[in-house]
């Protein structure tokens, strides 16, 4: 069913040049994970059983899609560094942030000119970031500025991160 809602919306960008509207956002986050519920413009979703939240300011064209990752009490020199390393290198369209106590997996972006394919790629990406933490700390297989990532499926997320504790 995902398949399906996902290339009639990937199918429709070639159609169409609609703005990104907040229906239109529900309609295509609906069809990529596993949970949604909320309301227009402030969702919580669930993919693989990772929290994510979606934010949008229509006001100020504005829209961000995050992942609690772990709590900053728990995050040494070392992971803040690989962090800011896999912002230049790895974590590609998503950063990882910190806010109200706690690392973020994110992706901030201008709301209407959002293409149906880059809502599916940086919820994917958000997905990825936060699932890859502690390890290749990357949101696709992809390195910008040289080599391959480790395959994302071998890797385990770190072991205190939040993606692991059921809610």
């Amino acid at each position: 069913m995902k398949f399906i809602i996902s290339t009639i919306l990937i199918l429709s960008t070639f159609i169409t040049n609609a703005q990104m509207t907040n229906q239109r956002l529900e309609m295509i986050l609906t069809g990529e994970v596993d949970t949604i519920e909320g309301v227009s413009g402030r969702w919580q979703m669930t993919l693989q059983e990772l929290p994510m939240i979606v934010l949008t300011d229509s006001i100020n064209d504005r829209m961000r899609i995050i992942a609690p990752i772990i709590e900053t009490s728990k995050l040494d020199e070392e992971l803040l560094l690989d962090c800011l390393t896999a912002n230049f290198h790895s974590a590609l369209d998503v950063k990882y942030a910190i806010s109200d106590n706690l690392l973020w997996s994110v992706y901030i972006h201008p709301l209407s000119p959002l293409s149906d394919r880059e809502v599916i790629s940086a919820v994917q990406q958000v997905f990825a970031a936060a699932a890859t933490f502690g390890t290749s700390f990357s949101s696709t297989p992809l390195l910008f500025g040289g080599g391959n990532a480790q395959s994302q499926e071998a890797i385990p997320a770190k072991k205190d991160s939040l993606i692991l504790k059921k809610t």
